[in-house]
């Protein structure tokens, strides 16, 4: 599984305007083949921080996202920002034999 956390700070004249357009691709990112979660949110610290948080089943599924026309309409309502986003990466594998924990 690979989890993607984009860190979006944006100033707050577009910050509605960048939500509402995150949340209506949200719902069809969730459709994505691989797509195991989507989900948008708002600091409560600073109402300016947006963060978007995807998990993907695999590489491929994700290489795919990355290629999609959903993505490319992301990555044109970045020009809103304030800042440049931060996007970050992580790969979970799945350990054969051993119990799974929670801490």
């Amino acid at each position: 599984m690979i989890t993607v956390i984009i860190h979006i700070k944006v100033g707050s004249e577009k910050r509605n305007e960048l939500s509402q357009a995150i949340a209506s691709l949200n719902r069809g990112i969730r459709m994505e083949k691989g797509c195991m979660r989507s989900e948008f949110f708002q600091s409560v610290e600073d109402e300016n921080e947006l963060c978007l948080l995807e998990e993907w089943a695999t590489q491929s599924d994700l290489k795919t996202h990355m290629r999609s026309e959903r993505f490319k309409v992301l990555k044109g309502a970045m020009n809103l920002l304030k800042e440049p986003c931060k996007m970050m990466f992580h790969t979970a594998y799945k350990m054969e034999g051993r119990e799974e924990m929670c801490l």
